[in-house]
């Protein structure tokens, strides 16, 4: 099944609340990102069997800031995902940002045991990103909410991986400003297709910052390797012919860019 297969297939289990009917064992991914949490179960082949999202604010760039709250989450979505299935679920991997080391690391380990799921490993964001795109040979960009994930993948084997703060809630922030409207209504007219096109103008220069971050840090590598970027900010209309523009190279967005990830941490799983 090719990737945009699979992540339609996805987003519509995920939006209609409903199950894939392949048989066990299954792969489970635990994404723990800055404005939302997803569960993502998949069967052997990486075909997606099952998913869950809850929007949320308990980590921050890899940072586990309300712990309890996190594995309330993590439960409420197994759980939810449990009763599709009809069947329990006991490991999961889960991701973290480029260069989270110590506690903070362990923090998201122990989030998704919390919630009774045991570890397999723990996976860099982008890296995760790539598994699911399935690259040799690439460049990918893992916009998250505080943070952008970046790794650089020759020859099938990740050769670097950056993380730079800059992120969807930057993008918010300048909206918030901008607008002079809270935060969180903010974040709510980010998500709004309809909006899009008027607030462009606003987050045009948040988009520029990021290209010219990814473009400094790749400018050392095969300036030939495609470019692709995931997460949820490139669900903004014209996002991906704006960060082109100041990357000055084409870059490719999958579709439903901000599930691609989750359903590469459950490939890991």
């Amino acid at each position: 099944m090719e990737l945009e297969q699979k992540l339609n297939l996805l987003n519509d289990l995920i939006v209609r609340e409903i199950v894939n009917p392949l048989p066990p064992p299954y792969k489970v991914g635990v994404d723990l990102g800055t404005a939302d949490i997803v569960l993502v179960v998949t069967d052997q082949e990486g075909i997606p069997v099952a998913g869950a999202l809850k929007w949320a604010s308990v980590v921050k760039d890899g940072l586990v800031v309300d712990y309890i709250g996190a594995i309330q989450i993590v439960r409420e979505l197994k759980a939810k995902v449990e009763r599709l299935l009809g069947s329990e679920l006991f490991q999961a991997a889960t991701a973290i940002p480029p260069g989270t080391v110590g506690r903070n690391a362990e923090a998201c380990g122990h989030v998704v045991a919390g919630a009774g799921l045991e570890l397999v490993t723990l996976v860099d964001e982008p890296v995760a990103a790539a598994r699911a795109l399935g690259i040799n040979d690439g460049i990918v960009v893992d916009i998250g909410g505080g943070t952008t994930g970046i790794a650089v993948i020759e020859k099938g084997k990740i050769t670097a991986t950056f993380d730079e703060p800059t992120g969807g809630t930057h993008l918010s922030l300048v909206l918030a400003g901008s607008y002079k409207i809270p935060f969180e209504e903010a974040e709510t007219i980010k998500k709004d297709f309809s909006r899009h096109r008027e607030i462009m103008p606003v987050v045009r220069p948040v988009i520029e910052k990021m290209a010219l971050i990814v473009k400094e840090v790749i400018k050392n590598y095969d300036q030939t390797l495609p470019v692709y970027v995931v997460g949820g900010t490139a669900y903004l209309t014209g996002f991906s012919e704006e960060f082109s523009r100041f990357l000055g190279k084409e870059v490719q967005v999958p579709i439903h860019p901000l599930l691609v990830t989750p359903l590469g941490i459950a490939l890991f799983g």
